[in-house]
């Protein structure tokens, strides 16, 4: 339940269940860890308890015995559990505290290109089961559905009553975050990624707060899997990948259709030209 002074008294009712798994493997004394996990609305539209343990045994097993790579520069992919966060960048780059504050690296680019043209980010803040879903923001303001980049440029700040005063500008109902973002891709399957990546870095997991919302440089400890001739050859571990998210943004190649439901962003992998790997 909601209510302000302006007159507004409203609620909604809403459930969340979620099951989640994390294992440690170990062979001949190396040790990795990861996890999985289900989440939805519904319980019903959650993964069974099996597809939970199964797929946290896979994740893990596949992640021992990983290698060094040298430092170098490669294509990179996101993989789509990460790629949420590459977008969630975004979020705070053009969040209205950040624009009136003049203190992020997207400060003049309202209604500039910014993503490339194929690409657009869309809001469903009633999307019937999403995790972000809502019919008001935690000020009372009411949401919309709209295109937060459309063809690659950038429509609109995300804005609360405060940000908004500042800017004067009206609330575009984000007050307390956005509400399920769906990042349109070019329905490439991970395996046609792997193909057109050729040679690169698949990202899997990405450690550390090494992203600048003022400059938008971005440094980030990573592990994941060394892919060569479109095919995943080994795990690594203990790099670095660096960037400008500027430059990343506009130059991603392609996204797939493997889309992560389990986030108000909803994304599949990402295709990057080019990183810096910082390895042995």
């Amino acid at each position: 339940m909601f209510g302000n002074s302006h007159g507004m008294l409203q609620s909604y009712c809403s459930t969340r269940h979620s099951l989640s798994s994390c294992v440690i493997a170990e062979d001949d004394g190396d040790m990795e860890r990861d996890y999985a996990y289900t989440i939805g609305r519904a319980i019903e539209d959650l993964q069974s308890p099996e597809w939970v343990g199964e797929e946290c045994a896979r994740r893990t097993l596949s992640r021992l015995a990983p290698r060094k790579l040298s430092t170098m520069k490669a294509p990179v992919i996101f993989a789509n559990e990460v790629a949420t966060g590459l977008f969630g960048h975004l979020v705070g780059a053009i969040a209205g505290g950040a624009v009136y504050r003049k203190s992020t690296f997207l400060l003049d680019s309202l209604g500039k290109q910014i993503l490339p043209e194929w690409l657009t980010i869309e809001e469903h803040p009633h999307l019937l089961k999403g995790l972000a879903s809502t019919p008001f923001d935690s000020e009372g303001v009411r949401t919309e559905r709209r295109d937060i980049v459309k063809d690659g440029v950038l429509t609109q700040w995300l804005l609360t009553n405060y940000s908004a005063r500042k800017l004067g500008m009206k609330s575009t109902g984000h007050a307390g975050g956005i509400h399920n973002w769906r990042i349109n891709g070019r329905g490439l399957s991970f395996a046609k990624m792997l193909k057109e990546m050729g040679t690169g870095l698949v990202v899997t997991e990405l450690m550390g707060q090494g992203v600048s919302g003022v400059t938008g440089d971005y440094s980030r400890g990573a592990s994941g899997f060394w892919v060569e001739n479109g095919e995943i050859q080994y795990p690594v571990s203990e790099i670095t990948i660096a960037g400008n998210l500027k430059e990343m943004w506009r130059n991603i190649v392609t996204i797939g259709d493997d889309i992560e439901t389990r986030s108000n962003i909803q994304c599949g992998s990402v295709l990057l030209p080019e990183m810096k790997i910082a390895g042995q």
